[in-house]
């Protein structure tokens, strides 16, 4: 069957329930000459090229991660729209001189939904306004009453009342999503020799919850189902580890090995050759999700202090950020796939036992060269 948009989904879904094994075709794979052609003509096509052992089934996770992850992309889309509606709201406030966005990082959180309710109540007092803020907004209570000073014309408060109620509703919508998906996770069954208690984390930052996180304890939901923390890779988000175990699942083993893993990640340079001739070796254009929480994961590791923000860093200076993300996004992906494999918990061992024999291997090189031209290395000594 060939994959061509989601015309596939409810046919490999009833195929597959009665007990066919179907193999899911890349496009890309199947490809006829060129000329007049139909579907009759594309299904023998497709016929001959599996009858002759040419066509390789694409990777797809079992029935319930698939069905968490159209859950998860279900939701995805819901915050997209919250999110677009949070900006129709800085807009409208821009348009009325209110700078309340520039004073509270958050406008939608309790300090700033406090606010905007007063305002549409009625509320123009800049003072009052700004005695609405939580004790631990940082910014002082002159400074937010300053940025409340507007012109609140009709039409501007019209479209932020209606962006607001547009916000608030998605988050309901988001919230039955939430409670959805902890029951389905929940029917999921527990690791194989996972430990009860999830063990303490090796990152050094407190974990703190994103804004947009679901309301339950992902994080420990994650750990029963995957009996292994992804969260202490650095880099790897509860969002980032939820993603790709929603897009891969928990059970690794289709893939080979780490590198058919990236590979189809789409996270590797890409070979074409042709008469001998390397045509290119970029890497591919994909669009998994799986790989773009990756890619965001590596991005966030240019000031971290270990190694993986080492090698980014030795990667931007070599090749360029663009290249740097996507070579550390790799090491990601083989990180999370040994993890996976394994069900061993993530250490910071491996890498350091990597750049030991790295500096050993580099001392063996210079003492050669050395040795070559005639000279004897010693080490320095330290004097009082």
């Amino acid at each position: 069957m060939e994959s061509t948009g989601v015309y596939w989904i409810p046919i490999y879904q009833i195929l597959e329930t009665h007990g066919f094994e179907v193999f899911l075709v890349n496009a890309h794979h199947v490809k006829n000459v060129p000329g007049r052609k139909s579907d009759v003509s594309d299904c023998q096509w497709i016929q001959y090229l599996h009858s002759v052992g040419l066509l390789k089934a694409s990777f797809r996770p079992p029935d319930e991660i698939c069905v968490l992850r159209s859950f998860w992309r279900h939701r995805e889309g819901l915050v997209q729209m919250a999110a677009e509606h949070i900006q129709h709201m800085q807009k409208a406030l821009s348009q009325m001189n209110l700078r309340l966005h520039h004073v509270l990082s958050d406008i939608v959180g309790v300090s700033g939904t406090a606010i905007l309710d007063a305002i549409l109540a009625g509320e123009r007092d800049p003072a009052t306004l700004a005695n609405l803020c939580n004790r631990r907004i940082r910014s002082p209570r002159q400074t937010v009453a300053k940025s409340l000073e507007g012109d609140y014309r009709p039409e501007h408060l019209f479209v932020l009342r209606q962006s607001l109620t547009a916000y608030r509703f998605y988050k309901h919508l988001m919230a039955e999503v939430d409670l959805e998906l902890e029951q389905r996770m929940r029917e999921l069954p527990r690791a194989e020799h996972a430990p009860d208690k999830r063990p303490s984390g090796t990152k050094k930052r407190i974990y703190q919850r994103a804004g947009n996180e679901p309301s339950f304890d992902l994080k420990a939901e994650l750990f029963r189902i995957a009996g292994v923390d992804l969260t202490d890779v650095p880099g790897i988000s509860t969002l980032t580890a939820h993603t790709v175990l929603m897009e891969v699942g928990t059970d690794v083993s289709r893939f080979r090995n780490a590198s058919a893993f990236a590979s189809w990640l789409g996270l590797c340079p890409e070979k074409q050759v042709s008469g001998g001739k390397v045509l290119y070796t970029r890497t591919r254009k994909d669009k998994n999700r799986a790989a773009i929480a990756l890619r965001l994961g590596a991005h966030c590791l240019y000031h971290a202090q270990n190694y993986l923000g080492d090698f980014y860093c030795k990667m931007k200076w070599r090749l360029g950020a663009p290249a740097a993300v996507k070579a550390t996004a790799h090491k990601l992906a083989r990180i999370v796939y040994h993890l996976l494999s394994t069900r061993q918990p993530y250490s910071d061992e491996v890498f350091a036992r990597c750049d030991q024999q790295t500096s050993a291997r580099a001392e063996m090189r210079l003492r050669k060269q050395a040795a070559e031209l005639g000279f004897q290395l010693a080490p320095i000594t330290e004097t009082a």
